[in-house]
């Protein structure tokens, strides 16, 4: 008898089976193949525009994505550098070999978490409530809590052209009744697609017409608490190249070979990670696409081509990578291929994760409607986390919309929905000031504290910091610039105009054309790199954070407001039926979230708050 059973070990069920595990439950990853534990069948890499900081909030709230992706990478580099704080976030290519090898060492090395082999195609349930598996072969586990991270395994199908072939990535073993029997015990049930594009030989390639695209000159972590684990000098090398007329012209005239466009897929694909063909389409106006060139892996010589995702039959494979710059004796060592798969509707998840038809049931990762590894793992943890406090009736950890990238997530999940792969990307989140790469410790560490993810030493840690970051800006606040001859020899070697008056360290700080690098020319400052640069975008960006933290309030004055489990909407007079309808489907926990919902006017909120009032005097 386990206390939680963690159904797939993906991205979403490494991180629900470590952290249920560290949190002392009696944990048991079941898999279908553990050589595919933690598998990277996409691009592998971890992190991108959003996502970065995503690993971070997992890192900061005790999970393991960010401190594999440190120790497996092979370059790594910030986007948007050049852009405000607020998009910034970490990209690293990590080894599809070492990746997988590191998470599988790390879940092996935690105690309480053992890892089965198997199939699972049903759940056994008790009075409405979950109480473990079976397996394919009949093998009941029993477990006071599941969670479901089945990933595009359910009902799997590759499609390749016109051809359809039941399987999991890699032509692996499918499950093919769990979805029909999550039916039966009335989830709904959607129908998703996602896809990869073809991988090449490295020794046929011609990188000599191809941009280097190199890692930055900076050292950078996921993780808050280790060292790098790299040499800047020794990153790989990624290519950037770009799709031809050629290109365009093959895709064009063999749109109805694809599967996509030859009617042989149903499933939805992602909007915002579309095959190359669905670009070509939809962005007719576009002359060429840009594309990435990725190593797979230090052991072998397979390399990816970034954001050239088809379903096309392997003879137009050829002749489309054949047309792209440096690639024209390429050797395809495995064609592109779409990837059908049964998913739930997000709808019927709990803000916790926690599904509402079937009590002590978590699902997490694409098996809620979402793409992309940092997604997954954010899911896993959560649930992870969550189920954990179920069992111990404790109040499940739920991050709000101004705490965390994952509450944006898991709040677009559950009050929206989706029907299409849900990626992250920052202009989902209303408070992306607020929600930054360099912050996500400060955020979020206490929480996993509290919460018993975090130890007293990785606490004690933040705290340092915290007292750091005070210090720099109270040394700030209280040395004045001092205009000396020696001073204004300094601005200009920067080029820098030399004020007319003096100001403190502090406000000198706020200008544009001052950097923290500048400062520290003028003053001692003998703190880490990572504290210079959290109090130079607090000072700068200052009375924009405060402006985003009111509006926070706002919203956390309608969170506030709840509304009872019990409510019948029907009950409601003047609200509108589409109103009455989305209501009833999302059940939302308060005001809030009830606002969020697609269809819910700001008249039918006045009417609910009205009727609120009046009723539960809330």
């Amino acid at each position: 008898m386990y206390d939680l059973i963690v159904v797939g070990g993906g991205h979403a069920g490494c991180e629900a089976a470590h952290i249920g595990a560290v949190l002392g439950l009696k944990t048991a990853l079941i898999t279908s193949n553990i050589k595919n534990i933690a598998d990277m069948p996409c691009n592998p890499s971890i992190g991108g525009t959003a996502k970065g900081i995503i690993v971070r909030e997992i890192d900061a709230l005790g999970g393991i994505m960010g401190r594999v992706a440190d120790q497996s990478h092979f370059q790594i580099k910030m986007l948007n550098n050049g852009k405000g704080p607020a998009v910034r976030s970490l990209r690293a290519q990590a080894d599809k070999v070492t990746y997988p090898r590191i998470m599988l060492e790390t879940l092996n090395n935690t105690p309480n978490l053992s890892i089965i082999e198997g199939m699972v195609e049903n759940l056994t349930i008790e009075n409405n409530k979950v109480t473990g598996v079976i397996l394919s072969d009949g093998t009941i586990i029993n477990a006071k809590a599941v969670i479901l991270t089945t990933g595009t395994y359910l009902k799997g199908s590759i499609l390749i052209g016109s051809e359809n072939t039941p399987g999991g990535p890699h032509g692996e073993a499918r499950s093919n009744y769990l979805s029909d029997n999550l039916k039966k015990l009335g989830l709904n049930i959607q129908r998703l697609k996602t896809g990869t594009p073809p991988r090449i030989k490295e020794s046929s390639i011609d990188f000599s017409k191809m941009k280097e695209e190199v890692g930055d000159n900076n050292y950078y972590t996921f993780s808050h608490d280790l060292e790098p684990q790299y040499k800047i000098d020794k990153q790989q090398k990624c290519y950037l190249i770009y799709t031809t007329p050629e290109t365009h012209e093959i895709i064009n005239a063999n749109l109805d070979k694809s599967a996509m466009y030859g009617g042989h897929v149903t499933g939805v694909g992602p909007r915002y990670c579309p095959s190359i063909e669905d670009k070509i389409v939809r962005f007719k106006d576009k002359e060429r696409h840009q594309l990435f060139m990725e190593p797979e892996s230090m052991h072998y010589d397979e390399w990816y081509i970034q954001g050239f995702s088809t379903s096309m039959p392997r003879d137009v494979q050829e002749l489309m990578v054949h047309s792209l710059p440096g690639l024209e004796n390429a050797v395809i060592t495995k064609y592109a291929y779409a990837i059908e798969y049964d998913a739930i509707d997000p709808l019927q998840m709990k803000l916790s994760l926690e599904n509402k038809v079937i009590e002590n049931l978590f699902t997490a990762g694409q098996i809620n409607g979402t793409s992309g590894y940092e997604e997954a793992a954010a899911q896993g943890l959560i649930s992870g986390i969550n189920a954990h406090h179920k069992l111990n009736g404790i109040e499940p950890l739920i991050l709000k919309r101004n705490e965390a990238y994952i509450g944006v997530l898991i709040d677009d999940l559950v009050t929206k929905g989706t029907a299409e792969p849900y990626r992250m990307l920052t202009s989902r989140a209303e408070f992306r000031l607020i929600l930054r790469h360099d912050n996500a410790d400060l955020r979020l560490r206490e929480l996993g504290y509290l919460n018993g993810t975090i130890d007293k030493e990785r606490y004690q840690k933040l705290k340092e910091k915290e007292n750091s970051i005070n210090e720099v800006k109270n040394i700030l606040r209280n040395n004045n610039l001092q205009l000396n001859n020696e001073t204004k020899e300094i601005f200009k070697n920067y080029n820098i105009e030399i004020p007319s008056y003096s100001v403190s360290l502090y406000l000198l700080l706020k200008r544009p054309e001052i950097s923290i690098n500048f400062i520290k020319e003028l003053i001692n400052l003998s703190y880490e790199r990572d504290i210079l640069e959290e109090v130079e975008i607090e000072v700068k960006y200052e009375g924009y954070i405060a402006k985003a933290y009111k509006e926070a309030e706002k919203m956390l004055k309608l969170e506030e407001k709840t509304i009872p489990e019990d409510i019948d909407y029907n009950d409601i007079l003047n609200l509108a039926s589409e109103a009455r309808q989305k209501l009833e489907n999302v059940r939302p926990k308060s005001l809030g979230q009830a606002a969020r919902i697609s269809g819910v006017n700001p008249s039918d909120l006045s009417v609910l708050s009205v009727y609120l009032k009046k009723k539960y005097n809330k």
